[in-house]
């Protein structure tokens, strides 16, 4: 999952070098954390959120896929 989420945020951003995913297990479900730079955020986020909202439902259906369940959080 980690890979996918990277691979969207990368082809969203402006420096794609910055950016950091890292997974946490936790005990319901497995958290997802996006870090980018501070100016590439907006990208990320998108107007009214929408792009985190699409990135979340895709890494959502491709988790359900794999029988786990999965959070993804946008750090700054």
């Amino acid at each position: 999952m980690t890979e996918l989420v990277e691979a969207i945020a990368k082809s969203l951003v402006d420096h794609p070098d910055s950016v950091q995913v890292r997974a946490v297990e936790g005990r319901p479900a497995i958290v997802i954390e996006l870090r980018v730079a501070p100016e590439d955020m907006g990208k990320v986020i998108g107007k009214q959120g929408r792009i985190a909202k699409a990135i979340r439902t895709v890494v959502k259906a491709a988790a359900t896929k794999a029988n786990k369940k999965v959070v993804v959080e946008i750090l700054q």
